[in-house]
């Protein structure tokens, strides 16, 4: 049934895109979060007010299944003009099926480096090309609920021994000291990078997702050891494979739960008498280490090479790219702009930028560094994990017969 409805929805909007006449401009965006679509819906707005020749029409997914239509979108010959994605691996892997545009001609200034840092090239471009425009990029840290740490008297922890120390203090007050909603199985992805990271180094990790270093690696075998001895010791909240990660949030902002590793969205969903009782810190040391990695990944457009429209279509990413859009996107939903010539937006944003650049590796998420199929696997895995800790053995064989068979096509 549900291949049945995505079959039908893909369809309904390719039928948009095939009726659109050649001055209507077509995308296909996955901010179906109120915050930034509604933000999104601004950029539109003023872009049109500048280009009243063009109609835009936005057409708009959920999240997850946006993911699972994209293919679909891109092989259709009714493609969309534009289309949200993610830098990295991900859009690389259509790029690599000739399935994108490339859009070197279109940036303002004259060339990518003049509106973006020339490290943000690698991950928006494929064999000589560039076909992704940057638009936001943000931080993944472990959100806490100030009021709750507050009322049981909780520190800041850095290192291993005090973190556990605070989920055991929280765990005895009733309150569970780890919010996830691994229904949304790519939560279970940053526990994942960053708890690999942290026992074995982010340069390890960076092996790991590129398919050189088995999941039975004694290494590899330690990271999940802490994520299944945290279940074990009941730090996770109960039934999350139940819970959205918007949902999950939630519990954090009833004070239901202590703390939750995500990105800096979930400021998005938080109610406003509740934002400022939201904080973030850095994830704590484990193994004695004192360098440190992040996920910072990198939200932005691409064009269809079967878009109709690609004259509009460029446009658009050109008036994207500017320090104007960009800020007129950012600053309401405090990310960091692509585009090097916007400020950074808050007080928040400095610490997450900060906390970036102290970093040794910067990574952009486990399910858009590894190839697709290993990511859902590997985070099918880390769920499985997280109900069944003592299964832990039989699940990471089972995932490395899968990281052969992935890597070897």
């Amino acid at each position: 049934m549900k291949k049945y409805l995505a079959v039908i929805a893909a369809c309904s909007i390719a039928a948009t895109a095939f009726a659109s006449g050649a001055n209507e401009l077509v995308i296909n965006s996955y901010m179906s979060d109120q915050a930034p679509k509604e933000t999104f819906q601004k950029l539109v707005d003023d872009f049109q007010k500048k280009n009243p020749d063009i109609k835009v029409t936005v057409n708009t997914t959920a999240h997850e299944q946006f993911k699972t239509l994209l293919p679909s979108w891109l092989t259709s010959k009714q493609a969309p003009d534009v289309v949200t994605w993610f830098a990295g691996y991900r859009m690389q892997a259509f790029a690599e099926k000739g399935l994108l545009e490339p859009i070197n001609e279109v940036f303002p200034g004259g060339s990518f480096e003049a509106e973006f840092p020339p490290a943000f090239k690698t991950a928006s471009s494929y064999n000589g090309n560039i076909y992704f425009m940057p638009q936001s990029w943000y931080w993944w840290a472990v959100y806490y609920n100030k009021d709750v740490f507050a009322k049981l008297n909780l520190s800041i922890p850095k290192t291993a021994d005090e973190f556990m120390a605070v989920c055991d203090k929280l765990k005895a007050a009733g309150i569970a000291p780890i919010a996830i909603g691994a229904k949304d199985t790519w939560t279970a992805g940053g526990w994942f990078d960053y708890m690999d990271s942290a026992v074995n180094g982010g340069e390890f990790h960076v092996k790991l997702t590129k398919g050189e270093v088995p999941y039975t690696d004694p290494k590899v075998k330690k990271t999940f050891g802490y994520i299944a001895e945290f279940a074990k010791r009941g730090y996770f909240m109960p039934n999350a494979a139940s819970y959205s990660w918007q949902e999950a949030a939630n519990v954090l902002f009833r004070g239901e739960a202590g703390m939750y590793l995500m990105g800096q969205f979930i400021k998005d969903v938080a109610p406003a008498d509740v934002k400022d009782k939201i904080d973030f810190f850095k994830f704590p040391a484990f193994e004695g280490r004192t360098e440190y990695a992040v996920d910072t990944p990198t939200d932005g457009f691409m064009i269809p090479k079967n878009a109709k429209n690609k004259a509009a279509a460029k446009k658009f990413l050109a008036y994207l790219a500017t320090a104007e859009a960009q800020e007129m996107f950012c600053k309401p939903l405090g990310r960091l702009a692509a585009n090097k010539n916007v400020a950074v937006p808050n007080a928040d944003a400095r610490r997450g930028l900060d906390m970036v650049l102290g970093a040794k590796t910067a990574m952009q998420f486990y399910d858009r560094d590894a190839p697709e199929e290993m990511a859902a696997k590997g985070m099918n895995a880390i769920v499985d994990i997280i109900a069944n800790p003592s299964q832990l053995d039989s699940i990471l064989t089972a995932l490395d017969k899968e990281r052969v068979r992935i890597y070897s096509k």
